[in-house]
């Protein structure tokens, strides 16, 4: 999507987190759900890795300026995400002890007409 006003953060969010998806799965994985919302948090998208489940962030930062988007996931951030899934994962009859899971991190980052993708398996 080529943007020609500057888009609100909200758009950008979609935009990045429709990035990324779209990204992933031309690397094979496929999408099980989008913005998965709890008390104890959100995760951005879910997918398959095969027979594994893949809990992914989704960072865009414009610039590398104040460290980057890899940078912006807390130990606190990351910590919701593993709380969010294990609640996922009960929502669907399944728990974390028995299920492959792993946490991911797709991190972009420059113009959002133009970004660089870095993802990180097994992230945290």
């Amino acid at each position: 999507m080529l943007w020609t006003k500057k888009p609100t953060t909200r758009e950008t969010g979609n935009a990045t987190e429709t990035f990324a998806a779209n990204y992933l799965v031309k690397q094979g994985l496929i999408i099980q759900d989008k913005n998965i919302h709890s008390r104890m948090g959100e995760i951005d998208i879910i997918m398959k890795d095969d027979e594994t489940f893949v809990f992914i962030e989704v960072k865009y930062r414009s610039s590398a300026r104040f460290g980057g988007a890899i940078s912006a996931i807390s130990e606190q951030k990351q910590q919701k995400i593993r709380k969010t899934a294990a609640f996922y994962l009960q929502q669907c009859g399944l728990n974390e002890y028995n299920t492959s899971c792993r946490f991911d991190v797709v991190a972009l980052q420059g113009n959002i007409n133009n970004l660089d993708i870095t993802w990180l398996k097994n992230a945290f």
